[in-house]
């Protein structure tokens, strides 16, 4: 008989999204599971990565990061979020940005603490505080518009909530958090002295709705760690290069923690990364621009096969309902994968109470344009 397993693993398994993936790539299809970014990343960026490795910067870099890549961080931090950060102190580059979660885990949550979180969820948060034996208290947002309810995000902390983790703009469903619900949590934190965890990986796509930095309000100062990184940004989501910003005691100990679990991020990695942080404000709008455009392909095809997409405000990601014409969201994403070769993931899996998302699917956009167009005219062959 084996030993046995470390309880907090349990009987995990791959997410769905990586399932999908799996059968997708078995199969030959075009994978709208994933959000892989399947496009090319900016020359700037490769070539500052290449000539890193031709110039053999291959050792280990500061527990915090390169230096330089800290500085451009703290720069963008200061003109686009609103937030000033000490590169030395308030800046730590991780394994990306799940790393960086998984490290401000280690440094902040006890077994039995409570994190609140915005359902539907990127299903990580989840997988990740299941590590730790904490409670997640959720609070419902709901299509069109996915808004919170404010009686409910109240009743959501009590004395036990440590953190709250904001995902703006949010993958799955596209959610931007307005200024007033950011400025509402940030009160709510303050007032339970709680931890603010928000993850703005996407900060750049956005359609129309600003993004807002939750750690800039007056609030949520000092309580506030904001996570990003490269991968969405540049289209680099294999390099596994992120960061951390927040209080100076906090980014230490998450420095320390990722030293002992990756030693350091990737370093000729680093300095590609560094090089597109200094890529001109054109290329984030024309990058936003083109999601769009994606974005529109992909709402126009599912509602001309009788489908209900909900048209997303930020990211990559669109939440479509279709209706009872499935029995739910996993036979639907099997069958359509065995009939037209495309994946997508069911949008059960990331919500609080499955049902809510049952005749839902969640479709990535993130493709070369005649990849997308490709997957479009299959889906259109659904069309009942």
């Amino acid at each position: 008989m084996a030993p046995p397993f470390a309880k907090r693993v349990g009987d995990a398994q791959p997410s769905d999204i990586r399932r999908m993936s799996a059968r997708c790539q078995q199969v030959g299809g075009i994978n709208l599971s994933q959000g892989v970014c399947d496009q090319p990343a900016p020359d700037a960026v490769k070539a500052a990565a290449k000539q890193a490795i031709d110039e053999d910067r291959a050792i280990y870099t500061h527990l915090a990061g390169l230096a330089q890549l800290r500085e451009a961080i703290a720069r963008k931090m200061s003109l686009f979020n609103g937030i000033t950060a000490d590169p030395e102190t308030e800046i730590v580059v991780t394994v990306g940005s799940a790393g960086a979660l998984y490290c401000v885990a280690v440094a902040l949550l006890e077994p039995g603490d409570e994190v609140v979180l915005f359902s539907p969820f990127y299903n990580y948060y989840t997988d990740t505080l299941r590590l730790f034996d904490v409670s997640c208290r959720f609070v419902d947002t709901s299509p069109p518009d996915w808004r919170y309810k404010s009686e409910e995000l109240e009743a959501a902390f009590s004395p036990r909530t440590k953190m709250v983790i904001v995902n703006t703009p949010c993958n799955p469903s596209g959610k931007v958090f307005g200024e007033d619900e950011l400025t509402e949590i940030a009160r709510l934190a303050k007032r339970h002295n709680a931890w603010i965890v928000t993850d703005e990986v996407y900060e750049y796509i956005t359609y129309g709705s600003p993004h807002l930095s939750i750690g800039r309000f007056p609030d949520a100062a000092g309580r506030t760690i904001t996570l990003s990184g490269a991968s969405k940004t540049y289209a680099v989501t294999g390099w596994r290069v992120g960061y951390a910003v927040g209080p100076a005691e906090l980014i230490h100990r998450v420095g320390v923690v990722g030293d002992r679990v990756y030693i350091c991020a990737p370093s000729a990695l680093q300095y590609g990364v560094a090089a597109g942080m200094e890529l001109p404000a054109a290329y984030y709008s024309e990058m936003a621009t083109d999601y769009r455009r994606k974005r529109d392909l992909l709402v126009e095809t599912l509602r001309s096969i009788g489908w209900t997409p909900h048209v997303p405000e930020g990211a990559f990601y669109l939440i479509a309902d279709f209706g009872e014409r499935y029995p739910d969201g996993t036979t639907a994403a099997d069958r359509i994968l065995e009939q037209v070769g495309v994946a997508t993931v069911p949008a059960a899996s990331f919500y609080r109470n499955p049902s809510l998302g049952r005749t839902q699917l969640r479709f990535c956009f993130a493709k070369k344009l005649s990849d997308l167009e490709e997957a479009c005219a299959r889906l259109r062959r659904l069309k009942t």
